[in-house]
């Protein structure tokens, strides 16, 4: 395991969730084993000694397959992905906000392994895929209809403000720092760049990626199915 990545658990019980000394998420199932609902989406052992799982209330006691088949059905046509050339920190707060914005799946262009503390155990119920490349990326993009469109603060590129977003579409995001490479501007059917007005050259990659996604929302989604 390369320096940095850590693969967490997810909490057993509402003690291990707490928050300004509060218990967070549901005990047990009220009325014990008898009052049980009959459906097999729910974990037993989830009914039995509670659910401080970081999930929405229509998941509570939900087995962890159960929540994520039922994200796919709930999918948006909408992709995500992040290179990761330099084992990139900022991933896993990426693929925490494509799960709470419904993404059909992330990317990871580059290195495999990276640090999932961010992702808050989201990545489990997402579809995740890997490429060793670029042209994997496009290939896959390709192959089932996905316009690339790249997330970057470079010369030429429109204004995500202004900027009609395919509705089928992957949104590519470089590293901290050096952005999206050049191999990925040139594949891409679009560039699109974030206003900005301060003094520092870029915004957080994590953060360019929730202003990008949430823009997706906007524009494509149909807000009456949100929780």
């Amino acid at each position: 395991m390369e320096q940095g990545d850590v693969d967490e658990e997810e909490p057993a019980g509402p003690s291990e969730w707490t928050a300004a000394g509060l218990p967070v998420g549901v005990g047990p199932w009220p009325g014990g084993p008898v009052a049980w609902p009959e459906d097999d989406r729910y974990d037993p052992e989830l009914l039995e000694h509670g659910d401080a799982r970081n999930v929405v209330d229509a998941y509570r006691y939900w087995r962890r397959d159960a929540v994520a088949a039922d994200l796919v059905r709930r999918a948006h046509p909408l992709h995500v992905a992040i290179e990761n050339f330099g084992h990139d920190h900022n991933i896993g707060t990426v693929v925490r906000t494509a799960n709470a914005f419904a993404a059909a799946g992330v990317h990871i262009v580059g290195r495999r392994r990276w640090n999932r503390r961010g992702a808050m155990v989201t990545d489990r119920y997402l579809r995740l895929h890997h490429h060793d490349t670029v042209a994997g990326l496009v290939a896959f993009a390709a192959e089932h209809g996905l316009a690339v469109v790249a997330v970057d603060n470079t010369p030429g590129a429109q204004r995500l403000e202004t900027a009609a977003l395919p509705r089928e579409c992957v949104l590519l995001f470089g590293q901290e720092g050096p952005g999206v490479t050049g191999e990925a501007r040139a594949a891409a059917a679009m560039t699109v760049s974030i206003a900005q007005f301060g003094s520092t050259r870029s915004i957080n990659a994590g953060v360019a990626a929730g202003i990008a996604m949430h823009t997706w929302v906007r524009q494509h989604a149909d807000l009456a199915g949100a929780w």
